[in-house]
């Protein structure tokens, strides 16, 4: 077996354990090894959709869709990724409810962090109820019912966090602290005792004496005064005592359960605030992720679709297409690797070939009358390639049309200038009057 091989095997055994986790709802634990599977093999399709989905699944849309729209550039026949963008495009406002939803999350934890619990309990609620698979907020609002001691709501929402994700490590470790604050830890504890134990002896269960001897009313008056007289020594000189050393002792432990639950207040105080700024922390990749994922044609994912369509086009031949997609394309915000080396050819095909297209697509422009759109053209092509004396001259003819002088004059000069040894050097002398 080669090293491919061996590769392929590893990412392959990672993705069947994310499955079958997957299909346990145990979702945090199968997007690890998914994620995993994906660092020994980028290009594993199945992976990478079944990561989208999960995302999907606890409410981070965002992320979903950058694994899909990947996934789509990757292997563009035949890819459920496609699908899945569709349907999300299709459900009409689904990406602005996501944004909404990130705009609303986001809103209640600044409430939380400046101290307004009540405004954040209150957005976190409306979220949830409009989204009851968001994961994270569910999880905010847990944090906020624990720390006002509302251990009941608290355990309500990390109870629907484990039925999303049921081994959430959050969760997980919110909801022994909850049952440890309502008194179910001791009662699981109790119960697992009990199912142990061995029956000794019922309620109703009797021990008859061998022998039973009825005594008269005098000897009953005289054994009832001897009891109490008994009792009395009993409690004064056994008892008593005892029960003072008890109480003491349950006076010391108390103190100490009481110092315990102060010590262990003030580390889940210092817990929480970590825990907010972890928040913090997601709230701004989040809203950078979603407003560069849902915003307007520069967006990110936008970008993506742009190179699917340049591809597309270049299939079909058709490079005419191909140009007035790729000028108007920002690779910048194609941040994937993988997408390295195709961006890379393109560019340099581009470089090349696009000049030619650009300066034909102008001039037809001109001649329908649409100077801003040649200008567009002619601004592409110098971006291109700068020292070409007829564009600077055609753009310099253009704007003179329009009536902005000024400019003109400034590409007749350069014209003028740098490329005094053409005949266009002449003419640009003519139009400025020289």
């Amino acid at each position: 077996m080669d090293y491919f091989q061996i590769i392929q095997y590893v990412a392959n055994s990672y993705y069947n354990r994310g499955l079958e986790l997957a299909r346990e709802r145990d979702l945090s634990g199968a997007a690890g090894y998914l994620k995993r599977a994906l660092q020994f093999n980028k290009y594993h399709m199945d992976a990478r959709n079944l990561l989208g989905l999960i995302f999907y699944e606890m409410g981070e849309t965002s992320d979903a869709l950058i694994q899909w729209v990947i996934s789509v550039n990757l292997q563009p026949d035949r890819n459920p990724a496609d699908h899945y963008l569709d349907e999300v495009q299709r459900k009409q406002g689904q990406l602005e409810v996501a944004s909404q939803t990130i705009r609303k999350y986001n809103q209640a934890l600044l409430h939380a962090q400046s101290g307004s619990d009540d405004l954040a309990v209150l957005q976190l609620k409306r979220i949830v109820e409009e989204k009851p698979n968001f994961v994270k907020a569910h999880l905010l609002l847990a944090v906020l019912y624990m720390a006002h001691e509302d251990y009941t709501k608290a355990g309500k929402s990390l109870l629907k966090v484990l039925q999303i994700d049921k081994n959430n490590e959050k969760a997980g470790r919110y909801m022994e602290y909850v049952k440890a604050r309502t008194g179910k830890a001791d009662v699981e504890r109790r119960k697992l005792k009990n199912a142990f134990s061995h029956r000794e002896m019922e309620d109703d269960d009797v021990i008859l004496p061998p022998t039973y001897k009825e005594s008269t009313g005098w000897q009953a008056i005289v054994n009832m005064v001897i009891g109490l007289v008994l009792g009395v020594v009993v409690v004064l000189f056994l008892i008593r005592p005892a029960w003072e050393r008890s109480l003491n002792y349950d006076h010391n432990q108390e103190m100490q359960e009481f110092a315990d639950k102060l010590n262990m207040a003030n580390q889940e105080a210092d817990n929480l605030r970590q825990q907010i700024a972890q928040y913090q922390e997601d709230k701004e990749r989040t809203e950078a992720s979603l407003n560069s994922l849902a915003g307007d044609s520069d967006s990110t994912l936008s970008q993506y679709q742009t190179l699917v369509r340049i591809l597309d086009a270049y299939r079909g031949n058709d490079f005419q297409t191909a140009v007035q997609l790729y000028i108007d394309m920002d690779p910048s915000r194609i941040t994937d690797e993988s997408m390295a080396d195709i961006l890379n050819r393109l560019k340099a095909d581009m470089d090349a070939n696009a000049p030619a297209v650009l300066e034909s697509l102008a001039a037809s422009a001109t001649a329908a009358g649409n100077a801003d759109l040649a200008l567009h053209y002619y601004e592409k092509y110098m971006e291109m390639n700068d020292r070409n004396p007829q564009i600077i001259y055609n753009m310099a003819m253009i704007y003179k049309a329009k009536g902005d002088e000024d400019t003109a004059d400034q590409l007749f000069g350069q014209v003028i200038m740098n490329f005094s040894d053409s005949a266009l050097a002449a003419r640009a002398k003519e139009q400025r009057g020289y």
